[in-house]
């Protein structure tokens, strides 16, 4: 196996490339990186081509003798950039796939963005029938057209691959940062602009954490999904016959309930929440297809996130830094 994984630098790549070394099931696999900006840590059985995923000259070097492909390589809230990374490069990949006489599964990374997040009201757990449904701006829409371009290409040259939809991905101390009142925080919303200037700095202060409620006043519920959990869904994916075709939800067995995390965080830590109002809706990713399939569990609940992600003590040589927003 030559595996080639696009955004190898980035969260789940570098978990990814992590735990295929590690792991005795793949020992003879090879990885190839496609870097743009960043480059992996050095390794005997990692080689790296350096180039711009837009360009077809550099994806093309980077196919070359290539069996598996994990694309993970994604653009936020960029405009100018996002159809780039997202469509051009993609359209590449698999140009270069289908005529490829080594290419054997393609596997891509997408996105709850594509089906509304919580912009969206649903009567029901969210399958892998669902609509896409983007919520506005650049970034969901590119999910959307990421999906459906894999869709058509297989429905046009019959290749081999599949879609993993991961909601919103967590490691280290990111859940402890989403909650943030002050300019530290990870994704959003924005909880410092939802309250006054005055009542913002008081919860930096108490180390306040917001409850989020949705539209109709209940404890907002959010899908989430550790890194971890998710390199475990692509490994199980990886060389799988079941999978082509198909799309799989990985996402924790339960969203994330706001009002769970505010009454654990209380009891555990004695941190007090303030209620935030909102017009989001909740949500929850159905992930028994994946679970039936590929024989997947998720690792993670809500509780045993909020407890990774708060007793996490960061090194010198481990500063946090946050190349996306979210």
């Amino acid at each position: 196996m030559l595996l080639l994984v696009t955004g190898a630098t980035g969260k789940v790549g570098a978990h990814l490339i992590a735990d295929i070394l590690q792991d005795p099931k793949w020992q003879g696999a090879r990885i190839r990186a496609l870097c743009h900006n960043r480059t992996p840590a050095p390794h005997d059985r990692v080689e790296i081509v350096h180039g711009n995923i837009a360009e077809r000259d550099a994806v093309d070097r980077a196919m070359a003798g290539v069996t598996h492909v994990v694309h993970l390589a994604t653009c936020k809230e960029i405009p100018e950039t996002v159809m780039d990374v997202t469509v051009k490069g993609l359209f590449w990949l698999l140009e270069a796939f289908r005529q490829s006489p080594s290419a054997q599964q393609f596997i891509l990374i997408g996105g709850d963005a594509g089906i509304g997040h919580f912009f969206y009201e649903h009567d029901g757990p969210i399958t892998e029938a669902q609509p896409h449904m983007a919520y506005p701006g650049c970034y969901a829409l590119s999910k959307v057209l990421e999906e459906v371009m894999l869709t058509q290409f297989g429905i046009q040259y019959g290749i081999d691959a599949c879609c993993l939809r991961a909601p919103w991905i967590m490691e280290k101390d990111d859940f402890r940062y989403t909650l943030s009142f002050g300019d530290d925080l990870f994704g959003g919303p924005d909880w410092k602009t939802m309250v006054s200037a005055e009542v913002a700095a008081q919860c930096r202060a108490a180390g306040t954490v917001p409850l989020l409620r949705d539209a109709h006043g209940r404890p907002l519920k959010r899908n989430f999904v550790h890194v971890a959990d998710l390199s475990a869904a692509i490994r199980l994916a990886l060389a799988n016959p079941v999978t082509k075709g198909r799309l799989y939800n990985i996402s924790m067995d339960e969203p994330v309930d706001y009002g769970v995390v505010a009454a654990h965080l209380k009891a555990t830590r004695g941190l007090p929440s303030i209620d935030i109002p909102s017009s989001y809706h909740s949500n929850w990713l159905d992930n028994t297809r994946a679970k039936y399939e590929l024989g997947w569990r998720p690792t993670y609940d809500t509780k045993k996130m909020i407890d990774a992600a708060f007793n996490y003590q960061r090194t010198a040589q481990d500063p946090r830094k946050v190349w996306y927003p979210g």
